[in-house]
């Protein structure tokens, strides 16, 4: 794509459109000249260069990296307009576009039937799945495992309902046993599932927790924000395919929330949430005298928490997946690529003197340490913090992250190691880039540089 050639192409539609309903005075008070205009945008972009290149593969630390072009040209077209897509009269054509795309999502999920929307961040989307299930079980709890992501306890402050935190096991994953202990306390209304923890992409076993709901009268609700078209490589051939239980039965789920903002290509913020059952629309009733007023059809803003909503990110998501829709011909190539990267750099890892690898890659997120002259937690901590800082601050940069593990996961999967600390950092390489694949066997190296130092 000429990415120049589509944003004046983009102007000029809006342009042509624009001229359609009669020209008219604009008003002085808002009157920029070019110069005055030239002065503040070179400040500005000057000051945008104060960040990381989470375009480049060199760039594997947090969950980052630019838009498609597609869904750059899709937001800034409908942006000219800048439709509201709460209400039908606020944003017709964008609303159905929503209407269009999140189908797709319910789809590649395996819903029958749905109710969903777009939400401005994966945050949002959590608080409005359990919002709903307080709805539905006002006397009772969530539970969610420690290493879910921190919204959904945030969340329960927020909605005033008690919070269950789940230890997890050796690799991250919500503990069944532990689960049950606490449902059988009755306190328990919803179980949050996550499919690919912010930490480590692992997979909690969504298949497993279905005979716990049964057992106990529980919603489940997934969490995919992160890993959600994931499920686009459940049962594919190839290394980067992906075991099908805990995917296929994601439809089965009360909820989803998934993030089109990370795998699926768009800008911030673009969430997403999905109910099975379409009648949860009845929480949402409210009555606003000043809109719905243009349509007998359902305005997404009476399925919706949030109010005005940005239409043009509908619009990307639209005109993104026209192009590169969520299959796994489609979209399912990009994430295949980020899976054989990650797979690749754990086995180059294994075979190194200078870097142990923390545990296996369930998706895209690889976790390892540097190799320290005394194997204790302490130093393990020092030299990953070393390395981190070290990479981004030299004249051939390199961008990871750091996870803190406690001491008991940490000892438990490296046995060998020496225990003097509560816990240590290693280091955690996100590749949701497809072009990490090309790049891995650098950053190994690269790593490995640092590590040796």
């Amino acid at each position: 794509m000429d990415l120049n050639a589509w944003l004046a192409t983009a102007v000029a539609s809006n342009a042509d459109w624009v001229k359609r309903f009669g020209p008219y005075q604009a008003h002085p008070a808002l009157a920029v000249d070019d110069d005055r205009f030239a002065a503040a945008f070179e400040v500005f972009t000057e000051r945008l260069k104060d960040n990381y290149p989470f375009f480049h593969p060199r760039y594997a630390g947090q969950m980052l990296k630019p838009p498609h072009p597609a869904a750059v040209v899709g937001y800034l077209t409908a942006m000219l307009i800048n439709p509201n897509n709460h209400a039908l009269d606020g944003g017709p054509a964008t609303a159905e576009m929503e209407r269009e795309a999140v189908q797709q999502l319910a789809t590649m999920f395996g819903y029958d039937t749905h109710l969903g929307h777009l939400t401005t961040s994966g945050t949002i989307a959590n608080l409005e799945a359990l919002f709903v299930a307080r709805e539905l079980h006002p006397d009772k709890g969530v539970a969610y495992s420690t290493e879910a992501h921190y919204t959904h306890g945030r969340m329960c402050g927020v909605l005033g309902v008690e919070g269950h935190p789940v230890p997890v096991d050796d690799l991250g994953r919500i503990d069944l046993d532990a689960l049950e202990r606490v449902l059988r306390t009755g306190r328990v209304g919803t179980v949050v599932l996550t499919a690919g923890t912010t930490g480590l992409g692992a997979v909690e076993p969504i298949h497993e927790a279905a005979a716990l709901r049964e057992r106990y009268g529980v919603r489940i609700h997934v969490d995919a924000a992160y890993g959600g078209f994931f499920t686009l490589l459940a049962g594919a051939p190839g290394p980067e395919g992906l075991p099908e239980e805990p995917w296929r039965a994601i439809a089965e789920a009360d909820s989803i929330v998934v993030d089109p903002h990370k795998h699926g290509l768009q800008p911030y913020g673009c969430g997403a949430v999905l109910f099975r059952d379409p009648s949860v629309g009845r929480f949402y009733l409210h009555d606003s005298p000043y809109t719905y007023f243009t349509s007998e059809e359902l305005h997404l803003g009476e399925i919706s928490l949030e109010c005005s909503r940005a239409g043009a990110a509908a619009a990307a998501l639209w005109l993104t997946f026209q192009l590169i829709p969520p299959t796994r011909e489609g979209l399912g190539q990009s994430l295949a690529a980020g899976r054989r990267a990650a797979l690749r750099w754990a086995e180059l890892i294994e075979g190194s003197e200078h870097l142990e690898l923390y545990q296996a890659p369930e998706l895209d997120i690889v976790s390892y340490f540097p190799v320290t002259e005394a194997a204790t937690l302490s130093q393990i901590d020092a030299a990953s913090n070393r390395v981190l800082q070290e990479g981004m601050t030299d004249g051939d940069p390199v961008f990871v992250s750091t996870l803190r593990v406690g001491a008991d996961r940490l000892t438990a999967l490296h046995p060998k190691l020496v225990r003097d600390a509560d816990g240590a950092r290693v280091l955690r390489s996100v590749l949701m880039k497809p072009e990490s694949e090309g790049y891995v066997d650098q950053l190994h190296e690269r790593l490995e540089r640092l590590a040796r130092t």
